[in-house]
């Protein structure tokens, strides 16, 4: 189906603005490839939520995660995925993401609608909020479903050789170990104030849909929020159907996603490669040919931390030298984390690009992405 045809049967690249289970029913049958929910949690918080110091939290309070029941918020799960299926293509696949106030409610409607659970995807919070009370274990996790249409579907995407170029020449695991939405990433109100509770790190969101997509297909959010999946989507290629019934997020997330450059759109093309036989290439080799140099400083996406680069390809931060993956990992507080996804340097423009991504033009440089 051409991008003409496409066009002129959906909204492509359009926020939706109302409720959600309505405007899906306005669509199509059959006509997404990939739906990314991030629904309501129903957390029925019974008050206000207070640190030691009595300073207040700012916790989900939202009136868009209230309802009334239980039974409410099943009927509601029920009705969106039921709309959801009925969209989605006959190869399509769905990802759903929650806390444990009700990702096994979400869990059980799933399987009841007849979709059938291919991975559960646990996002460990590299930096969570603490438990302020001390009287559980602190919310260091949210998990993913991820599910096709049907248990006798016989496709659906899964780009196993670009996840595993993602971490590193390994195979990916189901336990991602990913910071929170902070810094110039997290949107703000004029007032200083975050602009949605529960925004979405782009990280998260970009495994998602390398993952389960390809350039060129439809991703349907039907709770839209802030846009982060409109904006990921748009960074790699795909186009995406957003659906809010919130009037200022879909402001805010329409500005977000008219606000990102042609530079910011990537070329994910050699990630579907299987890249197993490929030679590996250090920061040393970087630093060799030219692509970075000693001295220069790497940075985090979010500016939040920086170290300057040794001759080696190590990296000084007010200690021993140290891996892109070892001061990623200490940074973070994890065991593990891959160093080519951390780290970014400054381009001539001002904006920050991935040193993941210097690794590729090295290769491609030195027709390093040949098989052997």
């Amino acid at each position: 189906m051409t991008v003409d045809t496409l066009a002129s049967i959906l909204p492509l690249n359009t926020i939706l603005h109302g409720d959600c289970v309505d405007h899906l029913r306005a669509l199509p049958d059959r006509c997404v490839d990939l739906v990314f929910a991030d629904p309501p949690y129903n957390l029925q918080l019974g008050g206000d939520l207070r640190r030691p110091n009595q300073s207040l939290v700012d916790a989900v309070d939202d009136a868009w995660d209230q309802f009334s029941s239980f039974a409410d918020y099943d009927a509601f799960t029920r009705a969106w995925l039921t709309e959801c299926r009925r969209v989605l293509k006959d190869t399509g696949a769905i990802w759903v993401i929650g806390s444990y106030h009700n990702i096994y409610r979400v869990g059980a409607a799933l399987m009841d609608l007849g979709y059938w659970i291919l991975n559960d995807c646990v996002w460990v919070k590299a930096n969570p909020m603490p438990q302020f009370r001390g009287v559980r274990f602190t919310n260091a996790t949210e998990t993913l479903i991820w599910a096709k249409k049907s248990r006798d579907q016989k496709r659906y995407t899964f780009h196993y050789h670009a996840m595993k170029a993602l971490n590193d020449g390994k195979q990916m695991q189901n336990v991602w170990r990913i910071p929170l939405c902070t810094g110039a990433e997290r949107l703000r109100l004029p007032d200083g104030s975050k602009a949605h509770s529960t925004q979405k790190p782009e990280a998260l969101l970009r495994r998602v849909i390398l993952s389960s997509s390809s350039p060129g297909e439809v991703i349907l959010d039907p709770f839209f929020g802030t846009g982060t999946t409109g904006a990921v989507a748009k960074k790699l290629g795909r186009y995406f159907i957003g659906i809010e019934a919130d009037a200022g997020y879909v402001a805010l997330a329409q500005a977000r996603i008219d606000a990102i450059t042609p530079a910011e759109i990537e070329d994910t093309s050699a990630l579907a490669e299987d890249r197993r036989r490929l030679p590996r290439v250090s920061v040393g080799q970087l630093i060799a040919a030219g692509y970075l140099r000693a001295g220069q400083m790497l940075y985090s996406r979010d500016r939040t931390h920086q170290a300057a680069l040794d001759a080696r390809g190590r990296l000084m931060a007010g200690g021993d030298p140290r891996s892109i993956h070892q001061l990623a990992s200490a940074l973070l507080g994890v065991p593990n984390f891959n160093g080519w996804d951390y780290w970014f340097y400054e381009a001539e423009s001002g904006m920050l690009e991935s040193i993941n991504a210097l690794r590729e033009q090295y290769r491609q440089g030195n027709g390093l992405n040949r098989h052997g």
